[in-house]
């Protein structure tokens, strides 16, 4: 487990998350990551908006899908 990954899971439980909730999120941030080839501590406000639009375009998500997506890399 990566320390990255270690201090998003401390947060998400020191936040009282669902398990549920905190897989998906773990998910989001994995498949954000793998898109773009690099570690998320090194993608930004730009790489968040590209993922955005192809959440919405090529995926065919609905507002509130892709409302929770951003909520994950929040």
């Amino acid at each position: 487990m990566t320390h990255l990954r270690k201090m998003m899971l401390e947060e998400l439980q020191r936040r009282n998350y669902s398990q549920l909730t905190t897989r998906s999120y773990i998910r989001v941030v994995e498949d954000f990551a793998r898109r773009f080839n690099c570690s998320p501590d090194r993608l930004g406000p730009r790489h968040i908006r590209e993922y955005q639009v192809e959440l919405f375009q090529k995926r065919k998500l609905s507002p509130n899908s892709v409302r929770l997506y951003l909520a994950a890399l929040r």
